[in-house]
């Protein structure tokens, strides 16, 4: 590539006849050479300027990546808390209902015993009340056998 330098520095053999100024060509090369080193310049500085846009589009790129990594990690962990909390909450419900049909027997347990109780203690009065009648009865045939022996 042609610096700016190297078309400061360039010289052009003169000829006697039919040849350029000498002078407009070096102001020429004067311009040239300015707009040149303004071009070159701009040019290194626009390069340099697409290089560290490269390594900020390299990192976005990664930081994108790591972004979306991460999205997929938090997606597939509130899957799995989901998973976990359903299945706890199937065991709770199974849970409940395994204690309330053992609450269930147990209650009917009690009211079986309750109504054993019950009857027995009913058979139990009605053989008191049968004594009792007939203890009464004995009493009553006692006064009459006084009552008639008097």
């Amino acid at each position: 590539m042609i610096t700016p330098l190297d078309i400061e520095n360039k010289k052009f053999s003169k000829q006697m006849m039919n040849g350029y100024n000498v002078d407009e060509v070096d102001d020429f090369l004067d311009e040239l050479t300015v707009e040149y080193e303004k071009l070159y310049k701009e040019n290194a500085t626009l390069k340099s300027s697409a290089e560290e846009m490269n390594t900020d589009m390299g990192q976005y790129k990664n930081i994108e990546s790591t972004l979306q990594n991460t999205l997929i990690m938090a997606q597939k962990t509130a899957d799995d808390i989901q998973a976990i909390a359903k299945q706890q909450a199937e065991q709770i419900v199974r849970d409940a209902e395994f204690a309330a049909k053992a609450s269930v027997e147990e209650l009917n347990q009690q009211l079986t015993i309750k109504q054993k109780d019950y009857n027995d203690l009913k058979q139990q009065f009605d053989v008191y009340k049968a004594k009792m009648e007939s203890l009464l009865i004995s009493q009553l045939e006692l006064i009459k056998d006084m009552n008639d022996g008097v």
